[in-house]
């Protein structure tokens, strides 16, 4: 079996892990499914675990990037700054496996490999 890497991006602020794959999955999952807690089920997290990471997320950029849709009839969609910061991420994690695709093959000859 040959084995593959794969680059991801985590973007640090002030030291600190901020906001990486897992994140911008769930933000993505609650743009499909228009809820916080359906997105939260369909990546395997508890609903406190999923409000907690949303929350972190809301709290780590000028505006929220999730909000309650109005009404009171329940669920989630991303904001405008949310949708941009999605974008953004995106595109930086694109531009970083770019730059990164000479390296990452070459470091795949010197993968041990897999016994079965």
């Amino acid at each position: 079996m040959t084995r593959r890497l794969r680059l991801t991006l985590r973007v640090d602020v002030d030291d600190a892990p901020a906001i990486g794959h897992g994140k911008i999955r769930l933000l993505e999952q609650i743009e499909q499914t228009g809820s916080i807690s359906a997105a939260g089920r369909a990546m395997g997290m508890s609903y406190r675990r999923t409000w907690l990471l949303v929350d972190s997320v809301n709290r780590l950029f000028i505006e929220p990037v999730v909000a309650a849709r109005p009404g009171g009839g329940g669920g989630a969609r991303l904001t405008e700054s949310g949708r941009e910061v999605l974008a953004l991420y995106r595109q930086a994690e694109q531009q970083a496996i770019q730059g990164a695709a000479d390296s990452l093959r070459r470091l795949e000859e010197y993968l041990a490999p897999v016994l079965s």
